[in-house]
């Protein structure tokens, strides 16, 4: 008899297990409790997948013998608890992808800077001429390239809503860039429950392996010291490297690893700001644990773009510059970005709240921003943080009226910053969603 496989969620990761299930001698069912995009029945249809959409049929997904959960669809479910309670393995795409994969893997995680890493990383490695495909969070589903492409490396973008459903799964290179309070709301507001979850991406790793790690970041630090890891430790900060690890001296990264060592100037780099110096060295050591050449690291390292929707510079209408930084869902991503900009700022801030405390903001924007545009359907905490710190705030109910309130409040020469600290399901699909509609409503002033 054939093995039974449910897939929930029908969007781009789990098609992908459906269609790797499938090519696996699986009989999928694939369930989605929403409607799913029209692009994706295409593809179930063409497979000839059973799929069901706007609902849950239960009966028939508690017969399967392994569950593939979508990382949108929380562990509190009540589908995911009855399954749980009736000893039904549930895992994400990644998990069941990684049994049938044996390319090696560079998986990247943090609560900021993961995507710009990522595909910083990629273009690295692709530069090279490397037969390198990219997945998770960005690119395709890995569970359909592993199905369908034959690469030799992955570099994987994984949320810790990936990782809390990984268990066997083994990186050969684990990234950790830094862990800020995020996505409480899905860990019971308990913080020590998210670190968890953000280490579970060295979990399995061996000493033949690589864990590379901001040595800057407190709270990576301490939980270092509490656990016994085996990969081979590889820190990067702002100060001088270690023996093992990447560093800054007199304006130059430097990379020493595996005997070798790597040098530039920081100038050099096409990213710039601190937060994006970390994001350069933490791909700059993976590069070299794959034996990049220099002169290729140097080029990519200085001719990336960089990533749309995050401190995007789109465009100047008569001297104000709109950024859309869309991608900032959380406090600390809109630090950075209100950190980076150096002319006032009229701030595009809200959302659906995950739990954020806006105290760390404050600061700068008493000394950055001359006033704040709240979009959202519940902007009272935006109000209650930043009244008495900024003059001017007022609520825009869609992103055309927040857009034209924001042009209204700037003047020449300040730049107006969409950077919500959020999530965008309020009045969005997703963050892409937000950054297009806001270069759309720019477009149209």
């Amino acid at each position: 008899m054939k093995k039974r496989v449910a897939i929930l969620g029908g969007g781009e990761s789990g098609v992908g297990a459906a269609i790797l299930a499938q090519k696996k001698g699986y009989e999928v069912f694939l369930s989605d409790l929403g409607e799913i995009k029209q692009k994706y029945k295409n593809v179930l249809s063409n497979y000839k997948i059973d799929f069901e959409e706007e609902k849950h049929s239960e009966s028939r997904i508690l017969k399967t013998g392994l569950v593939v959960k979508s990382p949108g669809i929380p562990e509190t479910a009540p589908l995911v608890v009855k399954l749980k309670e009736a000893g039904i393995p549930v895992v994400s795409e990644i998990e069941f992808a990684g049994k049938y994969c044996s390319a090696k893997t560079i998986c990247i995680t943090g609560s900021n800077g993961k995507t710009t890493t990522t595909l910083l990383l990629y273009h690295i490695l692709k530069n090279e001429g490397i037969n390198v495909g990219l997945a998770g969070n960005v690119g395709k589903s890995f569970a359909w390239q592993v199905a369908e492409e034959n690469f030799d490396l992955y570099v994987i973008e994984l949320s810790s809503f990936q990782l809390d459903g990984m268990f066997s799964f083994r990186a050969d290179v684990s990234v950790l860039l830094n862990i800020t309070p995020d996505h409480l709301d899905r860990y019971n507001y308990n913080m020590q429950n998210y670190i968890d979850s953000k280490f579970r991406v060295i979990q399995n790793q061996t000493k033949e392996d690589y864990f590379i790690y901001c040595n800057d970041d407190e709270i990576i630090q301490n939980e270092i010291k509490k656990r016994k890891i085996e990969p081979v430790l590889v820190p990067f900060g702002l100060n001088e490297p270690a023996a093992t690890g990447a560093g800054i001296k007199e304006n130059r990264i430097i990379i020493n690893i595996n005997q070798k060592q790597f040098s530039m100037s920081i100038l050099d780099l096409s990213l710039h700001g601190k937060h994006n110096t970390y994001n350069s060295m933490a791909a700059g050591i993976a590069s070299m644990v794959f034996e990049i050449r220099d002169t290729q690291l140097r080029e990519s390292l200085s001719s990336f773009t960089g990533v749309e929707h995050r401190l995007e510079r789109f465009l100047k209408v008569h001297g104000i510059e709109f950024i859309n930084d869309s991608k900032a869902t959380n406090v600390n991503s809109t630090w950075y970005a209100l950190e980076s900009v150096l002319k006032p700022i009229v701030w595009i801030v809200g959302g659906i709240d995950k739990g954020n405390d806006y105290a760390m903001l404050k600061d700068l924007a008493r000394k950055k921003v001359k006033a704040i545009v709240c979009l959202g359907k519940s902007n009272a905490k935006i109000h209650d943080a930043f009244e008495g710190v900024v003059k001017n705030i007022v609520d825009a109910a869609s992103m055309e009226e927040a857009v034209k309130a924001a042009y209204y409040l700037a003047r020449n020469g300040d730049t107006v910053l969409l950077s919500p600290a959020c999530a965008s399901f309020d009045l969005f699909e997703n963050y892409e969603d937000r950054g297009i509609q806001f270069k759309k409503e720019v477009r149209n002033l």
